[in-house]
């Protein structure tokens, strides 16, 4: 009995965490111009989601790392930038959170920058 007490209890504490995210949050716009799915090596079943965007007139190439065997519809998305570290002056890794109108998200890293 105490450990399906647990259980529920564990279960009901996941779900008061699963929050909406809050759009005013979502500053950043970032314009998709292509979007692609990209594969692991041959004989692995990843793949990825691939896109190259345009934010604060920038190009950049962002990919997603959770198995998406989706393409992206192009256009304008709000996001927020979650995670922005710069190790050197030269270097730089950052993570994109996009919020798309059914108020799901996905995480995007930046791989790539265009000039």
């Amino acid at each position: 009995m105490k450990k399906i007490a647990f259980a529920v209890l564990l279960l009901c504490s996941a779900f008061a965490w699963a929050v909406d995210p809050n759009p005013s949050d979502y500053t950043v716009n970032i314009h998709v111009s292509s979007s692609r799915i990209l594969y692991g090596p041959p004989g692995s079943l990843q793949s990825f989601q691939g896109l190259n965007v345009l934010i604060d007139g920038k190009k950049y190439e962002l990919t997603s790392y959770h198995g998406a065997d989706t393409v992206l519809a192009l256009g304008d998305y709000k996001a927020k930038l979650v995670r922005d570290d710069h190790r050197t002056a030269y270097e730089s890794y950052q993570i994109y959170e996009f919020l798309f109108p059914d108020k799901k998200t996905s995480r995007f890293v930046v791989t790539g920058t265009i000039e």
